[in-house]
């Protein structure tokens, strides 16, 4: 190729530089904050996520799917209605973003393995619904429901049903038909191929085995939609970081009723009988990362959004001056109960009180 010309000066231009990308290991986290999401010039190859997400590629190629969703990264987990293609969150291309998601969040949604497949097992489920345009079929919508249903504000799961598999927590198969198809293929995907066991007896066995026949028949078939759309690539976020976890925050912050004084003081004391005892507030600062972790396993619910619950607990407790008054086992099992409740009036959008 011939080389272009500076007019002015009748010679060869200089190659423009490259512009140098930061080293992210070296920044603090608040000189992060002030990146640009577009300027952090991350990428999925050589990542960890990219081998997980070629070991879900060789779970569906297993199967007999010849499909591989395109990825991208972007600002969160979604797969877009029309683009058979995932998008990942930025953080998961680089150590140190997801040790600021942490930070930030108090977890990094796909960091550990094992979720992380549930996750693109769940997403790729989706990428097949678009892709073969299954929502489509009627027997689809006789099994599943109607995809075009809207999705609620909340839902109020049943942990007793046995009409929908259990994948990710918080009975997500529950919330929209989309997500029971996600959930059920995620299911039916997994490795070692137990679903026929384990869901012996159940009505759910009855949408595995649809799943069954249906990837059987679109196996060796070419899909009718083949997008490689990429929707907000990373490259087009302009925001910086900290406006990003701004966001965040108000979507997982809680709009939770106060929490009644009566329910603490059924946990905690300011008898002074107990002055020389473990104040409240320290003792759930010490258990906080267990709680935390105990009810966002059992409500689904994100660890940011019961952060800011256990905040307010800790924040009122001293201003009640509230101390241990029961053993501490006791006083962990009730505070786990009285924050799980309050979740679950949460998820319902009750916004009922809970008394001990």
């Amino acid at each position: 190729m011939a080389k272009r010309l500076d007019r002015r000066r009748g010679r060869p231009r200089p190659p423009k530089r490259a512009r140098k990308r930061p080293r992210l290991g070296a920044l603090t986290d608040e000189q992060l904050l002030e990146m640009r999401l577009c300027d952090l010039g991350v990428t999925l190859e050589g990542t960890e996520i990219m081998r997980r997400i070629k070991r879900v590629y060789r779970e569906v190629a297993a199967r007999g799917i010849d499909f591989r969703p395109h990825i991208w990264l972007s600002s969160e987990w979604f797969s877009p209605d029309g683009v058979p293609g995932i998008a990942v969150p930025f953080y998961l291309a680089h150590e140190r973003l997801i040790r600021l998601e942490q930070k930030m969040m108090h977890f990094a949604e796909g960091a550990a393995e094992r979720l992380c497949l549930k996750i693109l097992r769940h997403e790729v489920a989706h990428t097949i619904c678009t892709a073969w345009r299954l929502h489509y079929r009627k027997q689809w919508r006789q099994v599943f429901g109607r995809f075009s249903a809207p999705y609620p504000d909340s839902y109020r799961p049943r942990p007793s049903s046995r009409d929908y598999v259990h994948h990710f927590d918080g009975w997500y198969a529950q919330a929209h038909p989309a997500e029971d198809f996600a959930e059920t293929f995620a299911v039916w995907l997994r490795p070692r191929n137990v679903w026929r066991r384990q869901y012996h007896g159940w009505p759910a066995l009855r949408k595995l085995e649809y799943v069954d026949a249906l990837m059987q028949e679109i196996a060796g078939t070419r899909p009718p939609v083949r997008s490689h759309q990429e929707i907000e690539p990373l490259s087009s976020l302009r925001t910086t970081l900290r406006q990003h976890y701004r966001v965040r925050h108000r979507r997982y912050g809680s709009d939770w009723p106060d929490f009644f004084d009566g329910d603490l003081r059924k946990i905690f004391s300011e008898d002074d009988r107990f002055s020389q005892r473990e104040t409240a507030a320290a003792f759930l600062r010490r258990t906080r990362p267990a709680i935390r972790e105990a009810v966002s396993h059992w409500t689904g619910q994100h660890p940011y959004t019961i952060d800011q619950v256990l905040r307010d607990m800790i924040d009122r407790c001293k201003e009640l001056n509230l101390r241990l008054a029961t053993p501490q086992r006791d006083a962990k099992m009730q505070a786990t109960l009285m924050l799980t409740v309050q979740t679950m009036n949460y998820i319902h959008g009750r916004g009922l009180g809970f008394a001990l």
